[in-house]
């Protein structure tokens, strides 16, 4: 792997031995406040399901990234949507839309940090490119957003979101199903962003941005690199939007490709921006594993009820 084949054991070693460890406490910290603005949008983003709090939220969310980093393609969205749906009695179906909302926060913020800092620093053209086409989606979601809660829901969307036990016979086809799903989907993006909480949870996603930069650049501090916040926050910005896509469990590898990508920014070389990556991944993931780890197993799931279990969701 291009990433690690001219990594020698001592550059790793040399980033370990001079590791200033009280550094770290603060920056797991900082992640895991990050984490808790997350669930306490994502307990404001519930309102229409239920009250689920903010605690509640956050437990859900790391059972989910615990999931994230053994299975591919994003499957702990799955499991903490279906722990929300156990919490609230509602349909797994009606709380992904929350996450999908969740998604264009986290877009929109994204998007306004990589324009104010394309403005100090020349990103790569690749970069740019694609930080230019997220902003394009996000203002594509947004328009879309606002066209769904501004719109008065057809009748027979309207009964797609709550009457699927009296549809006819000829609707239990695959067609049916799609509809109501559907249905319920543009049911629910209308509830939440039509409910008080809306722009508050909006506000509350610059929390998590700033918690995880916070988090990231007091890891370089650890490791005696001499970058400003801004550094850090614009490295982490770009692993963010490297490891947007679904990819390998946990983005072994893209995550590390990006975070060098991100550093040659600021004349960190390869050897040594290697070697963070893999320091700041272990550090800042090592947490979130036990964390998780304990906020599944204190839910009472285990990943194969969950496949069990969650696989009718289409059918609720």
């Amino acid at each position: 792997m291009w990433i690690f084949h001219d990594l020698k054991p001592s550059d790793l070693w040399r980033s370990l031995h001079g590791l200033r460890w009280w550094w770290i406490v603060p920056a797991v910290a900082a992640d895991i406040l990050s984490y808790c603005c997350q669930g306490a949008r994502w307990s404001l983003l519930l309102r229409p399901l239920g009250r689920v709090s903010p605690l509640r939220a956050t437990r859900a969310i790391y059972a989910g990234l615990f999931v994230n980093e053994l299975l591919p393609l994003r499957a702990g969205e799955v499991v903490r949507s279906y722990l929300v749906s156990r919490w609230t009695g509602a349909a797994i179906a009606r709380v992904v839309p929350s996450i999908a909302v969740e998604r264009l926060f986290d877009g929109f913020w994204l998007s306004i940090a990589f324009a104010v800092a394309a403005i100090s620093v020349p990103l790569p053209r690749e970069l740019a490119r694609a930080a230019d086409a997220m902003g394009a989606l996000v203002l594509v979601g947004a328009a879309l957003l606002a066209f769904v809660a501004l719109r008065r829901p057809r009748a027979d969307t309207a009964a797609g979101a709550g009457g699927a036990a009296a549809a006819p016979a000829a609707a239990v086809g695959r067609a049916g199903r799609l509809r109501r799903l559907a249905g319920r989907f543009l049911h629910e993006l209308r509830a939440m962003a039509r409910a008080p909480g809306f722009f508050a949870a909006a506000l509350v996603s610059t929390g998590v941005l700033v918690g995880q930069a916070l988090a990231f650049w007091l890891v370089m501090v650890a490791c005696g690199m001499p970058l400003s916040i801004w550094a850090g926050a614009i490295t982490l910005m770009i692993v963010h939007l490297g490891t947007a896509l679904p990819n390998a469990p946990g983005n072994v590898g893209s995550y590390q490709f990006f975070c060098i990508v991100g550093l040659a920014l600021f004349g960190i070389g390869k050897a040594e921006a290697t070697a963070f990556s893999l320091v700041v991944f272990v550090l800042l993931t090592v947490p979130l594993w036990a964390l998780g780890f304990f906020a599944l197993r204190g839910s009472g799931l285990s990943l194969g009820r969950v496949r069990r279990e969650a696989g009718g969701w289409v059918r609720q």
